[in-house]
């Protein structure tokens, strides 16, 4: 299965609609260009925002905004990065896991409404799946799938070759990548008073 393909309207409606049944807010917009500019319109000023490794983050400018500092947020990965013992600065990595917003992409999105993450080391999945207050996830409706099952296929199949080949090709061949840990993402239990947002852009983005 080409899992690159940009389904069909029917399809994405219906994912729409299955996703925000189970406690997210889906947003369908056209473009990565979009997104950008959704993200810039929810987050407050002076809200902390702490991010996952993401190629769709990347790939709509998000990581390049936060970069240029031209924004009014506290980008908690600017301490991080900028913390050169280990032990401390994994230690701020930790806290960040309660950043306002933490922001990333996903790996599948089932049609009947489950969202599937996988990581090496899981430090996205706490926030996604409890500690932050706000989760923003941008994704192209390629990453749809019928079922969790082909969702988790998606990421064996096709995700960890992508995956694999990018960090050995960032690392000289030193450094692969490993699936460490899934996140099957069922509901959003409401008296948690947390926001989850899915932005779908009809545009292939990521992965």
């Amino acid at each position: 299965m080409d899992f690159s393909v940009l389904p069909a309207l029917d399809v994405v409606n219906e994912t729409v609609k299955a996703v925000g049944a189970r406690g997210i807010s889906v947003e369908l917009l056209d473009t990565k260009k979009d997104a950008l500019e959704r993200i810039k319109a929810i987050i407050p000023a002076a809200a902390t925002v702490m991010t996952g490794a993401s190629l769709t983050l990347r790939e709509i400018g998000f990581e390049d905004l936060l970069l240029s500092k031209q924004h009014p947020w506290k980008n908690l990965k600017d301490d991080i990065l900028a913390e050169s013992d280990q032990k401390k600065q994994m230690l701020l990595r930790k806290q960040a896991i309660t950043a306002d917003y933490f922001l990333g992409s996903v790996h599948a999105i089932s049609m009947t409404g489950e969202i599937v993450v996988a990581s090496a080391t899981g430090s996205q999945i706490a926030p996604y799946a409890f500690a932050s207050q706000n989760i923003i996830w941008i994704a192209g409706t390629q990453k749809i799938t019928q079922s969790v099952e082909q969702g988790l296929a998606r990421i064996r199949d096709y995700i960890m070759p992508h995956e694999e080949e990018r960090m050995r090709a960032g690392t000289g061949g030193k450094m692969g990548t490993t699936l460490g840990k899934v996140l099957i993402f069922s509901r959003e239990v409401p008296f948690l008073g947390r926001t989850v947002r899915l932005l779908l852009v009809k545009e292939k983005a990521g992965d």
